[in-house]
């Protein structure tokens, strides 16, 4: 039985017939060198993918990309601040991540687990001028630590998550301490949404908030059962 033929590629596939990386092919499609897909389905036509200029998709990408981990080094160096081994990271993967969803890296792996980037790209980031401030906002933040720089107890942090008032920016597998339960979920927030929560709800009382005792009832209960309700 006859194979049949394929009339569209998604990104992989494309990469594969031309013998190309994946990361060179999406280096090449960020730079304009490939074509946008056709429509919503991010898919080439075959005709597409065959008139491609593989050599050239090759060369666009002169230096093979870096780990996130490695992207960070190379940020906190810049910063002065190096990532030290075994030690606390000035900067993280995370930091990195928040980077390309801001467009000022360009995401070149097609694996979800770990991103690589562009060195080139990297390089030219650290050259920022604005590098600190843009680290500083993408910072990672732990519900805890989110709650302690609200100055609010947890519980009216996570009456703020239910509210819809903050998203997590990305969720890490934590081991605590030798537990053998396995990893547990925790969700990561960016520094700057965390800051933006007081302005963006000037409705509410943040020095009643801020003056909250263990076992009193959170004013934010009220308005989570309301927006339950609605």
């Amino acid at each position: 039985m006859a194979r049949a033929t394929r009339t569209e590629y998604d990104e992989s596939q494309a990469a594969k017939r031309l013998r190309v990386p994946v990361a060179a092919f999406r280096w090449a499609r960020s730079t304009g060198l490939v074509p946008p897909p056709t429509g919503s389905s991010s898919v080439w036509p075959r005709a597409v993918v065959e008139a491609m200029d593989a050599e050239a998709i090759k060369a666009s990408l002169p230096r093979w990309p870096i780990s996130g981990a490695a992207a960070a080094n190379r940020i906190a160096e810049a910063l002065g601040t190096p990532n030290q081994p075994q030690g606390k990271a000035s900067v993280t993967a995370f930091v990195v991540r928040q980077f390309i969803r801001r467009g000022l890296l360009t995401e070149l792996s097609a694996n979800p687990d770990g991103s690589l980037v562009n060195p080139d790209q990297v390089d030219a980031v650290c050259q920022r001028e604005d590098l600190a401030v843009l680290v500083a906002e993408d910072t990672p933040l732990g519900p805890e630590q989110a709650a302690s720089r609200l100055k609010v107890r947890r519980v009216e942090f996570n009456y703020m998550l239910a509210l819809g008032w903050i998203q997590p920016a990305d969720t890490v597998d934590v081991r605590f301490g030798t537990s053998r339960a396995g990893a547990v979920p925790v969700a990561l927030f960016r520094t700057a949404d965390v800051d933006a929560l007081e302005r963006a709800h000037p409705e509410i009382d943040w020095e009643r908030l801020r003056s909250m005792k263990p076992g009193q009832r959170s004013p934010l209960a009220t308005l989570t059962k309301a927006a339950a309700r609605n």
